[in-house]
């Protein structure tokens, strides 16, 4: 089972990208903390928006939150440029990265723009059975003979 997001090519890549971002933080030390932290945390904002605006109702939402997305992964871009200006990241590491990010970002760019349907459905979030007692958790009598919702 997988949530609406896990669906999106611009999620899978946006976790790849984090990835490779990880495994770039490990190298970083000393006076590199800084872009360290700031390169992971505006990585693990690219999916993190995605994820959170792919299951918004309203369009308007939705784009925001890919709106969002977008300017971490562009804020990447930005932080590979001071890595490597700095002789921290070389030019293949970062192109690499920056291959991704192009990627993530027009594809963001795009669903920014139109109102795509991958989103989640909360009726698939209707029938859980949470308790496994294979009654669904839909109305069902409480003490007082009233109705209730689980």
């Amino acid at each position: 089972m997988q949530f609406g997001h896990e669906q999106l090519d611009v999620y899978q890549i946006s976790i790849r990208y984090v990835t490779w971002a990880y495994e770039t933080a490990k190298r970083l030390r000393g006076i590199d903390r800084h872009a360290r932290d700031q390169l992971l945390r505006a990585s693990q904002s690219i999916p993190l928006n995605i994820a959170e605006g792919n299951g918004k109702g309203t369009n308007a939402d939705r784009r925001r939150f890919f709106e969002i997305a977008r300017g971490s992964a562009l804020e990447c871009g930005a932080i590979q440029d001071c890595l490597k200006a700095c002789n921290v990241l070389t030019a293949a590491e970062n192109t690499q990265g920056k291959t991704m990010l192009i990627r993530i970002v027009s594809m963001l760019t795009k669903l920014g723009q139109r109102s795509l349907e991958a989103r989640e459905n909360p009726g698939r979030y209707d029938d859980v059975d949470y308790d496994h007692d294979h009654d669904h958790d839909h109305d069902h009598d409480n003490d007082s003979g009233a109705k209730c919702r689980s």
